[in-house]
């Protein structure tokens, strides 16, 4: 542990002084926070979870960091769903496998603008004409999609008056 820390501290410590500021402390503690820091995140998680030490994260390895079968126990529904994940969405190039980019992704996913990831969701949905454009009508009778939706403030902002519908 102390070999793996002083590699950590080493990325985090940007300055090199040995010494560490507030920022860098932040960034020791809270790698995943620091775009700086994102190559330790994925060789830490890399070697937390490649036991037999081949540089990948085979399914079986993925599922051991989840789940941990007692003898005889039949496997729940719900690891058969986390294989399914990796199979589907964390193997990205379908070799059975996780390298070190794949690793990043599921780790560390590219951001996303989740309010414009909301509102394409919301249009596609209830946009039932397809040009594009929600009217009042749409809005009205898909209301339960947008009373349940994070980007009209759970349906509030429907109360106010919006000269766009």
């Amino acid at each position: 542990m102390l070999a793996r820390d002083e590699r950590r501290f080493r990325v985090a410590d940007q300055d090199g002084d040995s010494m560490a500021t507030r920022e860098e402390l932040t960034a020791f503690l809270h790698p995943e926070e620091f775009p700086h820091m994102r190559d330790i995140v994925i060789a830490e998680t890399l070697e937390d979870l490649d036991k037999n030490k081949d540089g990948y994260v085979q399914v079986d390895e993925y599922i051991a960091d989840l789940y941990s079968a007692e003898p005889g126990e039949e496997e729940p529904a719900w690891v058969q769903t986390e294989r399914e994940q990796f199979r589907d969405f964390r193997d990205l190039n379908k070799d059975g496998r996780l390298d070190g980019s794949e690793v990043g992704h599921w780790v560390l996913p590219p951001a996303q603008d989740q309010p414009l990831v909301e509102a394409n969701h919301l249009l596609h949905e209830s946009d039932t004409d397809k040009d594009g454009r929600l009217s009042k009508a749409e809005i009205l009778s898909n209301w339960n999609m947008f009373v349940g939706s994070q980007a009209t403030n759970y349906g509030e902002d429907l109360t106010r008056h919006h000269d766009e519908l």
